[in-house]
């Protein structure tokens, strides 16, 4: 008798066993569910851009806002434009004194660096004294005479730049610094770092020519980007696509350098605002656009730029150095692909060459 209900007691806990796993199975599902229960989309301005963001989150709101303020934040220790950012403080003492910078301004000086002496100084954030010159971002365009540009040349070298712990110096007097090519991707990673915190299922976000994409959408297909047609008459005109699966890495970013970003035309001539710092003159590397694919967003706006200048053949050696991928748009119309990638060209006028 005894040992029947010993055997029907461990049936009894058995089933019991079973009722509460399957509820607690019922409750993960709900939670990871719940995760991709809403879709929010945000628009808001940093970096001198606009920032779109569309979060599959059970509380998108909070994550949109979180990464606004990151995004927001770094600008205000970035931008040379800022008052009393760390880069108008390290540019007014420049060949006086170093001036303290927070942890997040040298992250991505460090970063600038490291980029400027890998593409032997086709990069360099030092740049500012020679492009203000040129005025892109102003309403009246002019070009700057050859004896303007040799004056403020010597004054661009990524070497005057040294960087300690907590501190930052510009050794020649009248060297500056500017992280525009730098700024948006950053942007992006505080994004991306805001979606991880706020337990978001995934997102994508776009700041100007930068993307970052985190997680997953809530059907489980792969993100499908589009890249902009350096040809196109609006920001509509597309390349191709990009079909881009999370697999190996929960984030991605994805930034595009153009000649057509910021341009204008005089005598006859048009010129671009990706400046070679070796000449001071926009850059004449064969390119008119670069697409590059880096999982963090500030090193795939530096590399963008920085492929830009130095064209295809060494573009692609510095995408391989950091184990990146690209693609590459030349002025007669060939589409260089460099890395693994996904890419349908949909454009006509073009011709894919492939992978090098």
């Amino acid at each position: 008798m005894q040992k029947h209900f010993s055997v029907r007691r461990a049936k009894i806990w058995t089933a019991v066993l079973a009722v509460v796993f399957l509820f607690c199975l019922i409750i993960v599902l709900v939670i990871r569910g719940g995760a991709f229960s809403k879709t929010y989309t945000a628009t808001g301005y940093v970096m001198g851009s606009y920032m779109q963001q569309t979060i599959y989150s059970r509380d998108g709101e909070a994550a949109a806002a979180d990464a606004l303020t990151r995004a927001a934040e770094t600008e205000a220790l970035i931008s040379w434009r800022v008052e009393d950012s760390d880069i108008q403080k390290l540019n007014a003492a420049a060949g006086i004194s170093a001036v303290p910078i927070h942890d997040r301004t040298r992250s991505i000086l460090a970063a600038a660096l490291d980029v400027a002496e890998q593409s032997g100084g086709a990069f360099d954030p030092t740049i500012l004294p020679v492009s203000s010159l040129w005025n892109f971002d102003g309403e009246v365009h002019a070009v700057p005479s050859a004896d303007q540009i040799s004056k403020f040349l010597p004054c661009v070298s990524y070497q005057n730049l040294t960087l300690s712990s907590d501190q930052a110096f510009l050794q020649i007097n009248g060297s500056a610094v500017d992280l525009g090519a730098a700024g948006k991707g950053a942007a992006c990673d505080d994004a991306i770092a805001a979606y991880r915190e706020q337990n978001a299922a995934g997102a994508v976000v776009s700041v100007g020519g930068s993307i970052g994409l985190y997680g997953q959408k809530p059907d489980h297909t792969v993100w499908t980007i589009a890249v902009r047609d350096p040809r196109g008459e609006d920001l509509s005109a597309q390349l191709g696509t990009l079909d881009l699966p999370l697999g190996k890495t929960e984030s991605l970013c994805i930034s595009t350098s153009g000649s057509y970003e910021k341009a204008f035309t005089q005598n006859g001539v048009t010129y671009h605002h990706l400046l070679d710092p070796k000449t001071g003159y926009p850059a004449k590397s064969g390119l008119v656009s670069v697409t590059v694919l880096h999982e963090s967003g500030l090193y795939s706006d530096l590399l963008a730029t920085a492929c830009f200048i130095l064209g295809v053949d060494a573009g692609c050696d510095l995408l391989e150095t950091y184990g990146a991928s690209g693609i590459f748009v030349t002025e007669s119309g060939d589409v260089r692909l460099f890395g693994e990638l996904a890419f349908t060209l949909t454009a006509e006028g073009y011709h894919l060459i492939g992978e090098r």
